[in-house]
């Protein structure tokens, strides 16, 4: 074992498989607030997903709810997340309460080292004044910090933490090596100039992709105007050597939804009214007004109701993951309704209590009956949904929305 003693603080989708992988080189624990995921994680049960219960029996992460055991260790690495609030601003409690929590127990000649998503300058112009407030050690002396990126991509059992390549960044060049060092005992490592540019990476990565799923969503509505297939001018387009294939749909999750907010508030922060980004913003926000319209529209031509029985089919905010953060079937729900359908949800992922409390529509169980449905709408295509996708299409219309 290495003779740096590490603790990831947050033990969501990155954190988990994070501590996970650098525990076959390092002394690791594990530190999350939330007592029922730690039990959890005592028992070989990742609720995540993330994790199978092999790697997990055989790992020898240390899991715990004690944040003292800080002080035992030098290398503190924080995975927490970082939304935004109601009016698309960043939410920064998470990453500001977890700077407190490693301040107070922070020992000298420690490492903090940052994964979350954030604008460039939250890492040395928010984090370290609460570690230095906290801590009473002087940065730079006493500690310092580091940047690296977080990439994971729920669901995703190919690119993994230890099949990427992480960008990782210093306060100082001794920090820097000793950040490269530690990831690079699980996988590749690129070394950014200072860690504001690792911060502006890491943001960029999602905005240009929700950028270009937000030009697709565009031609979507426009090409839905002039009845053609948006689907089969993309394919057509595809030939082309340069063409970059992108699908329209929602878009959702924590991160293409919510990172392009966090850059967008420190450009005007800074003076600059970014036009771009926002319009990509407005574009894929809208889309389930698109999509809403679509679905009645097409439900209108079998079935003459004035509150047609849909049934929603997959809640999440991508196939074959738990997590529902940000989901944009929610507000499809919303739309549906307003128009005056009867709808009910149901999410192989999901239970009762979330499908009725976070999506507010009502919960459709394996034992509900399919006789009075007017249509299904498969908002997202789980594989362990083909099966009642193949038994309720004699039932009654199935309309995909990755198909519109």
């Amino acid at each position: 074992m290495d003779e740096r003693r590490i603790v990831v603080v947050g033990l969501g989708y990155v954190g988990l498989p994070l501590a996970v992988a650098l525990s076959k080189h390092f002394s690791v624990t594990g530190l999350d607030i939330n007592p029922k995921r730690i039990e959890g994680l005592k028992n070989n049960n990742d609720s995540s997903g993330e994790v199978p219960v092999e790697k997990l029996k055989d790992c020898s992460v240390n899991f715990t709810t004690n944040p003292e055991i800080i002080k035992d260790n030098n290398f503190i690495i924080v995975c927490v997340p970082t939304p935004i609030n109601e009016d698309n601003e960043p939410d920064l409690s998470f990453i500001e309460s977890s700077s407190r929590l490693v301040g107070e127990n922070l020992s000298p000649n420690s490492i903090v080292v940052y994964e979350s998503t954030v604008y460039p300058g939250v890492t040395e112009d928010v984090c370290v004044p609460i570690i230095e407030k906290y801590s009473s050690l002087s940065y730079g002396k006493d500690f310092t910090v580091g940047y690296s990126p977080e990439r994971m991509n729920p669901g995703d059992k190919e690119r993994t933490v230890d099949k990427i390549t992480k960008v990782v960044s210093g306060s100082d060049q001794q920090t820097l090596d000793a950040v490269e060092e530690v990831y690079g005992k699980i996988t590749k490592t690129f070394r950014a100039k200072n860690i504001k540019v690792a911060e502006a990476a890491k943001v960029i990565e999602n905005i240009q992709r929700d950028l270009n799923i937000a030009l697709m969503n565009e031609l979507a509505v426009l090409f839905d105007k002039m009845n053609i297939n948006v689907h089969d001018v993309i394919k057509a387009a595809s030939t082309k050597w340069n063409f970059h294939s992108y699908n329209p749909g929602l878009v959702g999750g924590h991160c293409i939804g919510v990172d392009p907010y966090y850059l967008t508030y420190k450009a005007r922060v800074v003076g600059y009214h970014p036009e771009v980004i926002l319009a990509g913003r407005k574009t894929n926000d809208a889309m389930h007004i698109f999509y809403a319209q679509k679905i009645l529209s097409l439900l209108k031509k079998d079935v003459e109701k004035p509150n047609p029985r849909i049934l929603i089919l997959g809640l999440t905010f991508k196939p074959n993951v738990s997590d529902y953060r940000n989901s944009r079937v929610k507000h499809l729900i919303n739309e549906l309704t307003r128009h005056g359908a009867i709808v009910s949800a149901y999410d192989p992922f999901l239970d009762e209590n979330i499908v009725t409390e976070r999506f507010k529509t009502s919960f459709y169980s394996e034992n509900s009956t399919s006789d009075n449905l007017d249509g299904v709408v498969v908002a997202v295509e789980h594989d362990s949904l083909k099966e009642k996708i193949v038994f309720l299409q004699d039932k009654c219309p199935i309309i995909r929305l990755k198909d519109l």
